[in-house]
């Protein structure tokens, strides 16, 4: 074996190691019955407030759902994402961070304040946000699966600290891969997780490149269905209005079902991102086998949420309960 590669492969070993190491230490610190005996209503608490909130808008669904999933990969599951910098200097005003939805951060201030009234100063912000990500799945008719509690809400949000820790649009199969898997999630999580598409938007500005500029010898990404990229084109112009955002799922876009990957066989994946799960070959039988089987999906897609939720946790006497989600306790 040449230097180099076994370089390489130590490298790996090391990384796959820390990011395991990450994940068993958040697994064995948190617990599903966390608050029983000092909050033991908190998730009825925040179902009833994420359902109020889902009644008022769709956008509760995939706006929380993003928003637990950008805290997690920047500092870990920790709630630094709700924090309100005057400066405009903390993480949720990170370029990669201000497409976020507003309603995602509603939906846990609201449900943060709920729980206030009846436990004040006992459950964590970072945990009504992995609630509230399970509980916005449940009610645009995804999976259940019990949340395991016991985070604490971090000390530390910085814009400076963002870049280069969430996936791209223009990623392939290895980057998404190499980026997962420093938090302990596998290709199968990663598909599973990707999943949440179903339910997503973006504005056009993330994908134009592959209707517009793809290559030299291709305007339009040869790998999108023609009819797809005709209606792409038709939605977002070029110079559209940057505020202007489509569905990431053109066919059940208010359903959290497997219609995702059934898409992505059709070469309708919005993103490269998307797409390049059904081109690349060695993760192709994957998204056939959550196509062919909304079981499977709900099933891996429960698996990966309770794995993510695990990421680099502090816990014990590490970081703090906040009063207020958007502030660090004075």
């Amino acid at each position: 074996m040449e230097r180099s590669t076994a370089r390489k492969l130590g490298f790996w070993v090391v990384m796959v190691f820390a990011a395991t190491t990450e994940v068993e230490v958040g697994r064995a610190q948190l617990v599903e019955d966390f608050y029983n005996k000092t909050c033991p209503n908190v998730e009825e608490i925040v179902k009833q407030a994420v359902t109020t909130k889902f009644g008022q808008t769709f956008v509760t669904v995939p706006g929380t759902l993003r928003l637990f999933f950008h805290d997690c990969f920047i500092e870990g599951c920790d709630a630094s994402i709700l924090i309100a910098s005057p400066n405009g200097d903390a993480e949720k005003d990170a370029p990669d961070n201000q497409s976020l939805a507003g309603d995602g951060f509603d939906t846990v201030i609201k449900a943060k304040q709920a729980v206030e009234e009846t436990c004040p100063g006992i459950v964590s912000c970072a945990d009504i946000l992995a609630i509230a990500a399970r509980d916005v799945v449940v009610l645009a008719g995804g999976p259940s699966f019990n949340v395991e509690l016991g985070r604490r809400d971090g000390l530390i949000s910085k814009a400076s600290l963002v870049a280069g820790k969430l996936p791209e649009p223009n990623f392939d199969l290895d980057q998404l891969n190499s980026m997962f898997s420093r938090h302990g999630l596998t290709q199968s999580d990663m598909i599973a997780l990707s999943g949440a598409h179903t339910v997503g938007f973006s504005h056009c500005s993330r994908f134009a490149n592959r209707l517009y500029s793809f290559s030299s010898s291709s305007q339009v990404d040869p790998t999108l269905n023609s009819t797809y990229a005709a209606q792409l084109m038709q939605d977002c112009p070029q110079n559209v209005d940057p505020q202007i955002a489509i569905n990431m799922d053109p066919v059940t876009p208010q359903i959290f079902d497997n219609m995702y990957y059934k898409n992505l066989v059709q070469g309708m994946g919005l993103f490269t991102s998307d797409e390049s799960l059904f081109t690349d070959s060695a993760s192709k039988p994957t998204v056939v086998g959550f196509a062919d089987s909304p079981g499977k999906f709900n099933k891996a897609f429960a698996t990966a949420m309770i794995k993510l939720g695990r990421v680099n946790v502090k816990t014990g006497s590490q970081g703090q309960i906040r009063r207020d989600c958007t502030a660090f306790n004075s």
